[in-house]
């Protein structure tokens, strides 16, 4: 490393700190590092294939973490700025001597990088990020939170006795305006992490902040107090057509799911929905069955117009009254697939994470949840009231059925057909979600969660219809319901009830 390159020398001395605090004050630096390369995997709905490259990395803990993540599918290269090379099964490992070194003329789909940035390398690392991306390219920064109070409280105290401060970084106003300045678009930063000392100083500890932080992440005021924060910045154009790939690895699966989606004033959303559909899992489908729930707009012709181009789609036009519970059940009556997977119009962009739940599927599960609240996903935007809620829900869900089971009200579910035709759906709007999960989790098979992402509607997908207040009386009735079925969580949930 030559010391005539400030931003170099800056970087080197991020990853030593940043790997020294981890060797010795992290009780779960490697948990840790799993969840940030998941949360890397969920922000940008990971393709096979999509190259990576790590900024810092140092000892290489989030390089072996992005490495188990991709599970050898994704072209890795990490660097760093020390003498000793991050060591990871099947990464490019690069130790930099200069910016960009090694690295001039390459281009990478992602760069992400934790706890490197910092007011002495930040704008020459930057401008240097955006050279290496490629067009419409995404940049994530897992970084030491710089609004954190606390944080903020303790080194003006270090400043006031003259030590010197391990991480100097910039405020809001800074940051934002350095990033917009070098060229990035979509510029966020997301508030994450409450698992820090002296909040979880001990492993036990650390897991009950872990739970606690999906609910603080999106609390106002007190997510300022995380101790970390999930920067994510576009190289433009912000709209680059992604690679059209097949994710169907199971040949069991081949022709096998009727996918179920309730769609009301959703005709922006369903042609890319089905396009995303076919390009992904094309060999899994049997048929896509789209719901119209008596929309207004023109839901009724763009799902008539596909399915006389593709005879896999299967439009259902059901008649008042409304309702996502009944529109589910007038689906799943039309679904002649072995298996069923329920969605929503708006699900889009995770398309690439569900192959998980198919992967669990193959592997022998009976039913599988796509987990919102799993230690490996991602909420964004997420209203601070439906995450109050529903946590409050699975809160009692859990003390009446101890059955460890993190999101079950989610509308993305694969089943069998045979669990699908068991189930009885009585409620009309969006507590049948709750109702569905429910009795998947209650019935005795084998159901598994697996992490996914949310992310709230852009302006360009039309609204949500659902309403806290208004659906809180069904989730409530809906637990009553099943607490007096099973006993208060004493028995199985064995089939529905005659008549």
């Amino acid at each position: 490393m030559t010391q005539s390159d400030p931003a170099l020398a800056a970087l080197a001395r991020r990853e030593r700190h940043r790997d020294n605090y981890h060797a010795r004050k992290d009780p779960i630096a490697d948990q840790r590092m799993m969840w940030q390369a998941h949360a890397f995997r969920h922000l940008v709905h990971l393709l096979p294939g999509e190259s990576i490259l790590e900024i810092g990395a140092g000892g290489g803990s989030f390089t072996r973490a992005l490495a188990a993540m991709t599970r050898g599918r994704n072209p890795i290269a990490a660097v760093t700025a020390l003498d000793t090379l991050p060591l990871a099964e099947g990464v490019e490992a690069v130790r930099l001597d200069r910016l960009p070194g090694t690295l001039a003329g390459r281009r990478f789909r992602y760069v992400v990088a934790h706890n490197v940035l910092d007011r002495d390398n930040i704008a020459a690392l930057l401008e240097h990020v955006f050279a290496l991306l490629e067009e419409g390219g995404r940049a994530v920064f897992v970084e030491s939170n710089p609004w954190n109070p606390v944080w903020q409280a303790r080194h003006a105290v270090l400043r006031m006795m003259g030590r010197p401060e391990a991480q100097v970084l910039l405020d809001r106003t800074q940051l934002y305006e350095l990033f917009s300045e070098i060229g990035f678009i979509r510029v966020s930063a997301r508030f994450t992490d409450f698992v820090y000392a002296p909040l979880a100083p001990t492993r036990r500890l650390a897991g009950v902040m872990r739970n606690l932080s999906v609910l603080l992440e999106n609390m106002p005021v007190m997510q300022s107090f995380a101790g970390r924060i999930l920067l994510h910045a576009q190289k433009p154009p912000r709209s680059v057509p992604r690679p059209a790939m097949s994710l169907c690895r199971h040949a069991d699966l081949a022709g096998a799911v009727s996918f179920v989606i309730p769609c009301h004033n959703e005709e922006m959303n369903i042609p890319p929905l089905v396009e995303g559909l076919r390009t992904y899992y094309g060999d899994y489908i049997h048929q896509i069955v789209l719901v119209n729930d008596n929309s207004r707009d023109g839901t009724a012709a763009v799902m008539d117009r596909l399915a006389a181009e593709d005879p896999r789609v299967t439009p259902v036009h059901r008649t008042p009254p409304n309702g996502v519970g009944r529109a589910l059940r007038d689906g799943y009556a039309a679904a002649t697939g072995r298996w069923v997977m329920s969605m929503d119009c708006d699900f889009q962009h995770l398309l690439p994470e569900m192959e998980d739940m198919f992967d669990a599927a193959a592997d022998g599960a009976d039913a599988v949840f796509g987990s919102r609240f799993s230690r490996q996903s991602v909420l964004i935007n997420y209203p601070f009231g439906k995450v109050l809620a529903n946590r409050s829900f699975h809160l009692l869900a859990n003390l009446i059925f101890r059955f460890g089971r993190r999101d079950v009200t989610n509308n993305l579910k694969l089943m069998s057909a045979d669990i699908a035709r068991r189930l009885t759906i009585d409620e009309p709007w969006f507590a049948a979600n709750a109702e569905i999960g429910l009795q998947l989790a209650l019935l005795g098979s084998d159901v598994r969660e697996v992490p996914i992402s949310w992310i709230n509607r852009t302006f360009d997908m039309g609204q949500s219809s659902f309403k806290v207040l208004a659906s809180g009386g069904g989730y409530a009735r809906v637990l009553w319901r099943f607490a007096q079925r099973t006993g208060f969580g004493r028995r199985r949930l064995d089939s529905p009830p005659a008549g």
